[in-house]
């Protein structure tokens, strides 16, 4: 925490503008060694959050690196809370990595993956929650994926959880002394005092918990995996779906033989999406390999489309593929309705659906696609109108602290509704109050500390 750090924050490769980042309370003292201004400067006294023009040098040679602008800014107003120093050169791996070594030379450290970040929150500018954010910000794949990012980032779970947790705390306050000072004249809170205050932030906990699978699909997103028998049109669906020629499309039965996957942004939701080989019994290796990949598949799938062709009616295939689906989410597409005669029953195929979702579609016309949209998101979201702002719960650790906390005071409630003692109560109070802790970091260990920073890329 003490050593000044510094990395390149910019992707490698070429671009307008890279970046080389300083941060530390050495971050002036070792500009002042690779940096020759424009005009004399005292870096001691320079104004924060300034910018400065000239040219980063080599110390022994005096040799021109290159032409720069320098950004520098004093703590605690950056972003770790510590002296932070922007070198702004051109957007090259020569230029940059160059740079960077001269830094190290002079006396920084290369920073570890998310070191930045992890100081803001070592610092106190953040909570765990909200650096956690930073690298969904990053990753956002879909428009609502960064809006839920950038809200987390602002702290809207956080306020949720820190309103928990000192409604938890006061609570845990108004026993202990009770507990503790008997004699004392201490106001005293009742067992129906304690249960209703704990019902009440029980159904708080448990709202937050009803948006946790919306919160991470937004974040995530889904496995989509296209299936059916060979030549029902799922390369066409594929390349409809994604609005470009993305996959070979032909008459000829098999001309997919291996997986083929694109992300698409659905309703705001990141689908990666899988088109597989049809599955047939087949004596060609290749091809052979090719369906074998498409099982596996299936099984890891968050939602199948298997598709039937409208001009063949429900197949022997079609059949064996919806019993190898299984229990899976599943909407069933009958394909190519845009032909004149098609030989399809749609009550054979009702009644061969069930309970299933099942729609009329033509990849080749892109009819149905919208419908198809919607059910899709329908199917995911379980008809649930999340909005981005409210403070969505997008990580599985945050769920799993969410539940402990909910089992804790659950635990309470019964403890009251039986006449516990106060202070046995207090411990799963205490339990609760520690799980919803290690949502904004305040009661996590370092060694879960490091392995969430250990995600970030360095430089964040």
């Amino acid at each position: 925490m003490f050593d000044t750090i510094a990395a390149i924050s910019t992707p490698l490769g070429e671009g307008g503008i890279g970046i080389v980042r300083i941060s530390g309370e050495k971050s002036l003292e070792i500009l002042e060694k690779v940096f020759r201004a424009s005009r004399p400067k005292n870096w001691r006294t320079v104004q924060s959050h300034t910018i400065h023009y000239g040219h980063v040098v080599e110390q022994k040679s005096g040799e021109v690196v290159d032409e720069v602008l320098v950004s520098v800014m004093r703590g605690p107003r950056t972003f770790t809370a510590e002296d932070v120093v922007e070198i702004n050169c051109h957007g090259g791996i020569v230029p940059l990595q160059k740079i960077l070594e001269l830094v190290l030379q002079a006396g920084a450290r290369l920073a570890e993956p998310g070191e930045y970040t992890k100081r803001a929150f070592l610092n106190g500018r953040i909570d765990l929650s909200q650096a956690e954010a930073v690298i969904d910000i990053i990753r956002a794949r879909t428009d609502q994926g960064l809006k839920v990012a950038v809200n987390q980032l602002a702290g809207a779970l956080s306020a949720k959880v820190k309103n928990l947790r000192e409604e938890l705390l006061g609570l845990l306050a108004f026993i202990e002394a009770g507990v503790d000072f008997p004699e004392e004249d201490v106001q005293q809170v009742s067992l129906k005092e304690i249960g209703d205050r704990v019902i009440e932030v029980n159904q708080q906990v448990k709202r937050l918990l009803s948006g946790a699978d919306a919160g991470r699909i937004y974040r995530e997103g889904i496995r989509m995996v296209i299936a059916g028998k060979p030549n029902v049109g799922k390369s066409s669906l594929l390349n409809a779906l994604l609005r470009e020629r993305r996959a070979i499309v032909t008459d000829i039965p098999g001309t997919t033989r291996d997986v083929i996957e694109e992300v698409i942004n659905l309703r705001g939701i990141p689908v990666r999406i899988i088109d597989t080989a049809g599955i047939r019994d087949t004596t060609d290796i290749v091809e052979r390999l090719g369906v074998e990949k498409t099982r596996e598949w299936l099984a890891q799938a968050d939602l199948v489309l298997l598709v039937i062709d409208a001009l063949t009616g429900i197949t022997r295939e079609d059949k064996e593929i919806l019993d190898l689906i299984g229990e899976q989410r599943v909407i069933i597409l009958v394909n190519k309705i845009d032909v004149e005669k098609p030989r399809i029953d749609k009550e054979e195929v009702m009644e061969w659906a069930g309970d299933r979702v099942c729609l009329e579609i033509s990849a080749r016309e892109e009819i149905g696609l919208e419908e198809l949209a919607d059910t899709v998101v329908g199917m995911v979201l379980e008809g649930k109108v999340v909005a981005a702002d409210q403070g969505l719960v997008t990580r599985v650790r945050h769920q799993e602290s969410l539940q402990r906390a909910a089992r804790h005071l659950e635990q309470v409630e019964e403890g009251v509704l039986l006449g516990f003692a106060q202070d046995l109560l207090s411990i799963d109070l205490k339990a609760a109050w520690e799980a919803l802790g290690e949502i904004t970091g305040d009661t996590l260990g370092e060694d879960v500390l490091d392995r969430i920073f250990a995600e970030f890329c360095i430089g964040k």
